[in-house]
């Protein structure tokens, strides 16, 4: 079990479908992984939501906990330092830090944000997983597994790449990005360790596993009764369920993690699946030493996970088992943003084809950023980062309807009435309508985001907004003021109202920004939601206009597209010259060349792009495996004649024995056919 200073409350495993009457409310967002700095994606589909959930929460008076840690152990990060011959702490200590900074500039308002490879987090996983080994939920199983000779040591599934057996594509040891089917290392064709390149073999090793399948039923019933889960994680862990869950390997083979704390593992640590999670307990556990305060309190009331939809798998299916099995209670929620391209393509931080916060930054206010990616898409939904729709909804948004009418507002009450709020008195009906909407705008802000619903809640902000511009021009106070004062008092009046109103509701979504209109209004930064229907009393002075909004120019805007394009285009020129070194005329001649005829062939069976080809190239007739699927039909290629690389090592793609390569352009298919050659002709 945990040691007892940081132990779990031993909570009701069963869900019991009821809506909780919250006071305290346990906020996890997703921990980012350390191995780089977090670019538009991580913002907009984890810590803005969580973040303006929170912040609504705090302000209604739910007492709120909400945290974070940076994910520090794993492959990726082992990789990365071998790669750059330094220490795997100090890889992840670079790009914690970054993060930190990152979220920190976004003004995400985290309760604390720790590491796992604090001491604390390693206490916590490695009781963690006592306590299930101890009840038998862990067990040791001899299995095989892929071991370099050269670098003398068992190799983790990212440290192995090869041949999707399923589609044919490259993969890495753990799943192929490609088809998306989980793999097991030894299950890759042609596998080749990453740190030298060398063929691993096939040795008899251990690991322990979790029993993951007896938790069949409790995952099921966790999924189907639990009234709060939104339905693309109801439904992608239901896809899941149906194939039914095997027991899940929780060790691995490297010196990069958490130790299995068990005498006879030594050599192996926790997978890092098997304690990242724990990073919410750990961050919350470290939170209650600062302050006092029991974090227990928080995870058995309310608890909602904020994750991106990639990890979706990992906390609706194995999490909650790993605490059922502990004997916890399983979160009451899971929120999971869908992804997010950049200008139309799929995020690249390889290619350089992102956006970092950082970068953003630098050149823009958060809160712009901020405003975008909630307004942009509901969070259910892929959406698309445009640098051109991000400079026309500030433009239209922020600048013409939110910012015009708060510059008007403030200006004409300078204006006319000297910079106070007027006395209101005989409303007309305009008024009174106007009033209405203004009183009910937190509630209905409020219920959306209650409801998760971010995007509804900055919308009808806006739908208010835009009736507010058309009210102040209908009422015309600046014609008024001359002919009807009264009338220019109540538009005033009121239109300060909705100021006020909008500092505060604006407040979880553009904190910033909502403080500076609470300042221009001479108020406290308000920090109650109740304080949005109590009106500014007649005679109140605000403070003069300052522009809150500005307009971004075109060639702003030009320079942040060429700049994306620049990044990428120099990244590709680099793997050209990576992938394309000059060669001699002695490299090319030990390329062996040759006329062969295609005398058979036939699809692979679950393959949609191979082909099985037998081939004549004079002296014997050769196995090729080709991907011309795709481009021809097995009967079209009968009697062709083909050019063959005929001195290549030979190779399994798919299980099937490829003895050769078969010329063919890349983008058609088009096979270079020698048709005036002789069969078994070498090309000099």
């Amino acid at each position: 079990m945990f040691i007892k200073s940081y132990s779990l409350l031993i909570l009701n495993l069963n869900f019991n479908g009821e809506i909780i009457n919250m006071s305290k409310i346990f906020i996890s967002c997703a921990l980012p992984y350390a191995n780089g700095p977090c670019h538009l994606g991580h913002l907009r589909s984890t810590y803005l939501p969580a973040d303006i959930y929170a912040r609504y929460n705090r302000m209604i008076g739910n007492d709120v906990l909400m945290v974070c840690a940076s994910d520090e152990h794993g492959t990726p990060i082992a990789v990365k330092a071998d790669n750059e011959n330094i220490k795997p702490i100090e890889v992840s200590k670079r790009y914690h830090d970054m993060i930190a900074d990152d979220i920190k500039s976004m003004n995400i308002s985290l309760d604390n944000f720790t590491r796992t490879t604090d001491e604390r987090h390693y206490d916590i996983a490695q009781n963690f997983f006592l306590d299930l080994y101890n009840k038998g939920y862990i067990y040791k199983k001899d299995i095989t597994q892929l071991f370099c000779e050269n670098c003398n040591k068992f190799l983790p599934d990212r440290y192995v790449e090869g041949i999707c057996p399923v589609c044919g594509s490259e993969a890495r040891g753990d799943h192929c990005e490609k088809c998306g089917r989980v793999l097991d290392p030894t299950e890759l064709e042609d596998p080749k360790c990453l740190t030298c390149g060398s063929t691993p073999v096939i040795k008899d090793s251990y690991q322990y596993f979790f029993k993951l399948s007896e938790f069949q039923d409790v995952v099921e019933n966790y999924i189907d009764n639990n009234i709060n889960l939104p339905p693309n994680v109801r439904n992608y862990a239901k896809n899941w369920l149906k194939e039914g869950l095997n027991d899940w390997v929780l060790t691995r083979d490297m010196d990069w993690g958490i130790p299995v704390p068990l005498d006879e593992a030594l050599g192996k640590v926790i997978y890092v699946w098997g304690e990242a999670f724990l990073g919410y307990i750990s961050s919350a556990s470290q939170w209650s030493d600062e302050t006092g305060i029991k974090w227990e309190d928080y995870w058995n009331d309310y608890v909602v996970h904020f994750i991106g939809k990639d990890i979706i798998y990992h906390h609706s299916i194995f999490w909650p088992a790993l605490l059922s099995a502990y004997g916890c209670k399983m979160p009451d929620n899971i929120y999971a943003g869908e992804f997010l391209s950049l200008e139309g393509q799929k995020m690249s931080t390889s290619k350089n084809w992102v956006v970092w916060i950082s970068d953003f930054v630098d050149q823009f206010d958060p809160d712009l950023l901020r405003f975008y990616l909630t307004i942009n898409a509901p969070l259910n939904k892929d959406t698309d980062f445009s640098w051109k729709d991000f400079q026309r909804r500030n433009n239209d948004g922020l600048a013409d309807v939110i910012g015009n009418f708060l510059h008007r507002t403030f200006t004409f009450t300078h204006k006319f009435f000297d910079g106070k709020i007027p006395e209101y008195k005989d409303p007309s009906d305009e008024d009174m309508e106007f009033e209405k909407l203004i009183r009910e705008l937190p509630d209905k802000v409020g219920e959306f985001i209650t409801d998760y619903e971010f995007r509804d809640g900055l919308l009808e902000i806006f739908r208010v907004c835009k009736l507010g511009n058309k009210y102040f021009n209908d009422q015309e106070p600046w014609k008024a003021v001359k002919e009807n004062p009264q009338k220019a008092a109540n538009t005033l009046y009121l239109s300060n109202q909705l100021a006020k109103t909008l500092a505060i509701v604006l407040k979880p979504y553009i904190p910033t920004k909502a403080d500076a209109i609470a300042e221009i209004i001479n108020i406290d930064i308000p920090e109650k939601w109740d304080e949005a229907i109590v009106p500014l009393p007649a005679g109140h002075e605000i403070n003069k206009a300052k522009p809150l909004f500005k307009k971004i120019d075109d060639d702003v805007i030009d320079a942040q597209i060429a700049k994306l394009n620049e990044t990428l285009k120099i990244t590709e020129e680099k793997e050209d010259e990576n992938m394309s070194d000059i060669i001699t005329i002695d490299d090319f001649d030990k390329v062996e060349i040759k006329i062969g005829q295609i005398k058979e062939a036939e699809k692979i069976e679950k393959s949609d792009k191979l082909l099985k080809l037998q081939v004549d190239i004079g002296d014997e007739v050769r196995q090729i495996v080709a991907g011309l699927a795709k481009f021809y039909d097995p009967e079209e290629l009968i009697d062709r004649k083909v050019a063959v690389v005929v001195n290549l090592k030979p190779a399994k793609l798919f299980g099937t024995l490829s003895e050769g390569m078969i010329l063919a352009t890349g983008e058609s298919g088009a096979l270079l056919t020698p048709d005036e050659c002789e069969i078994g002709e070498r090309i000099q």
